[in-house]
């Protein structure tokens, strides 16, 4: 700042040595102008809180895991717990792999026995006309990707409207928020996908059963 102050005075000196004699045309006076500050991109549009954040994970109690699990059914075969929000892969020998996942409202949840019939990688959603009347603003159709409610992968089961698919909306693993689908993290979708078959059979126990055993209770 001290040398600014200094290089001002040495050309105010210079200015006025230079000024014509008494009676000369006189030249007009410009002020001097300092460069003036001009911020940066990052300081006139800083990012947004939400650019920042990162989605919510799924509770640690939800993650993939191999556990101690008993059962009759063979192994490759998919149980979905509805109550205590678990799906199980059966591995055989007393083990599955768990999986956290998302499952429906009250009103939504169903059980059953079904089988997968398609497979899909980012698919497409369209609206099953039951849900576009519950909630008409929704899309009609939406092409698969990252923004897709279906997310990475979608497992069809039978000729049901019933889906295991993944999400864009981790944090809602371990509620009971979906229409009946099986909701699960992308990353769980995608090893679950990589299991499974076409024809893999799929148990999803009733809710009121699981309750009422305490099997599998929510924490």
């Amino acid at each position: 700042m001290r040398h600014i102050l200094i290089r001002l005075v040495l050309l105010a000196a210079v200015f006025v040595t230079a000024l014509p004699a008494h009676g000369a045309a006189t030249v007009p006076f410009f002020p001097l102008e300092l460069p003036s500050y001009r911020a940066g991109p990052a300081e006139m549009f800083p990012p947004r809180v939400d650019d920042q954040v990162a989605p919510p994970a799924p509770s640690a109690r939800f993650k993939r895991q191999t556990v101690a699990y008993s059962t009759a059914e063979p192994a490759g075969t998919v149980i979905i717990d509805t109550a205590s929000t678990y799906l199980y892969y059966v591995l055989g020998n007393g083990k599955a792999i768990r999986y956290g996942i998302g499952v429906g409202r009250d009103g939504f949840t169903w059980s059953g026995t079904q089988t997968i019939s398609r497979k899909a990688e980012w698919p497409d959603w369209t609206p099953p006309s039951q849900m576009l009347q519950r909630q008409p603003y929704l899309p009609r159709f939406m092409a698969g990707g990252p923004q897709n409610p279906l997310g990475a992968r979608a497992m069809y089961l039978g000729g049901t409207i019933y889906r295991i698919h993944g999400t864009n909306q981790p944090e809602t693993i371990g509620t009971r928020v979906s229409s009946g689908c099986i909701r699960m993290a992308n990353e769980d979708v995608i090893d679950l996908y990589g299991r499974v078959q076409i024809g893999t059979k799929v148990i999803v126990l009733p809710i009121e059963r699981q309750a009422a055993s305490g099997r599998g209770r929510r924490g």
